[in-house]
């Protein structure tokens, strides 16, 4: 059974506090430690379990004791943006996002050149469905599991008139909206993206906490953006036909959405927590774990446990796989092992 933690933060006036919270094997059981302070203090420590307990009393501990952290405010945003506590988190939520397989360099020219193609902004967050019933609001991850929303992003929905469902992209306390679902109970999925678009441009404000990005269809103008983007050092860019319908998953090839990244990234699994701040990553190459090298942990980021899946930016692979100068992201909790594979490496391209 795995090890679990947590790093919460709260920022508010004057008040920069944060707050820890571990679950760990300990003899034949589980123990649940805590620390807390001001943010960049020595911490104060302790523990909710003076003895060791079973895994599941552990978990329940664990659980409540970031509940209660969450609902008074804390968040994982290191920023400290406050966060809507929410008792169903981790539920399923009965939605799920429609996700795209990577443009090969070679397409990307002519995509750009083909009207039938939009081009978006990808922006360097995580993936958020964001569900508004009511006075509901409701944040739903990449694996369909409802998630805490940050609180200005919830008050943006509930100004907004009406239900809805909004697919985008939350970078702190913002969401970057691509997507509409459905409107007032009506389910728009099977309407193609150019209408889609055009239905998400009404219902959401100029701005805000909750924004629109910006579609591009004129060949000139895709062409003249992804230069800019590339230039500002952006993560990249998402392709997709403007007649196609919204489909949850991912096709095995190709598809109506694709993307296209100016830096690489990947997902992969924690083989080993080394000593001096550095783990062992590896991907799944279709019949085992291969491992892909060391990446060392920054100083403001927790180590994260074995087992868990972790994000790395890198320059390149390797021949043998390993990752040229990678550099740790953080921890993905939307994204399952099994998708940390060898088809996401990139390789040096060969010189001539």
């Amino acid at each position: 059974m795995d090890a679990k933690s947590v790093s919460l933060y709260f920022k508010n006036g004057s008040s920069d506090k944060e707050y820890h919270a571990t679950l760990e094997p300990k003899d034949d059981g589980f123990v649940v430690n805590f620390a807390y302070g001001r943010r960049g203090t020595s911490l104060t420590t302790g523990t909710k379990t003076q003895a060791p307990v079973t895994h599941d009393k552990a978990l329940a501990i664990f659980e409540k004791l970031v509940r209660e952290k969450t609902s008074k405010g804390y968040t994982e945003d290191t920023a400290g943006t406050p966060y809507e506590h929410t008792d169903k988190a981790r539920q399923v939520s009965g939605l799920l996002p429609q996700l795209l397989n990577v443009a090969a360099d070679a397409e990307v020219a002519g995509i750009v050149a083909d009207d039938d193609w939009v081009m978006q902004e990808k922006f360097d967050g995580r993936r958020l469905m964001l569900r508004k019933t009511g006075d509901t609001i409701e944040g739903v991850n990449k694996l369909g599991l409802i998630v805490a929303v940050a609180a200005p992003v919830a008050d943006a929905a509930r100004a907004i008139a009406g239900d809805f469902v909004l697919d985008g992209e939350i970078v702190g306390d913002r969401l970057y909206a691509f997507d509409i679902l459905s409107r007032g109970g009506d389910d728009l999925t099977a309407l193609p993206y150019s209408k889609r678009y055009t239905a998400l441009l009404d219902v959401l404000p100029a701005d805000g906490a909750i924004t629109a990005v910006p579609c591009w269809t004129d060949a000139t103008d895709k062409a003249d953006n992804l230069n800019a983007l590339k230039a500002h050092r952006a993560e990249g860019v998402v392709f997709k036909r403007a007649d196609a319908p919204y489909t949850v998953g991912r096709p095995a090839s190709g598809g109506p959405q694709v993307k296209h990244k100016f830096v690489d990234t990947l997902s992969a699994v924690v083989t080993t927590v080394n000593d001096k701040r550095s783990i062992a990553v590896s991907l799944h190459d279709g019949s085992d774990w291969a491992p892909m090298g060391n990446v060392s942990i920054p100083a403001n980021h927790d180590i994260p446990v074995e087992g868990s899946v972790v994000e790395v930016r890198y320059l390149y692979a390797l021949p043998g796989g390993s990752l040229y100068q990678p550099v740790y992201l953080g921890v993905r909790d939307d994204i399952e092992a099994q998708e940390c594979v060898t088809a996401q490496l990139k390789f040096k391209a060969e010189e001539n």
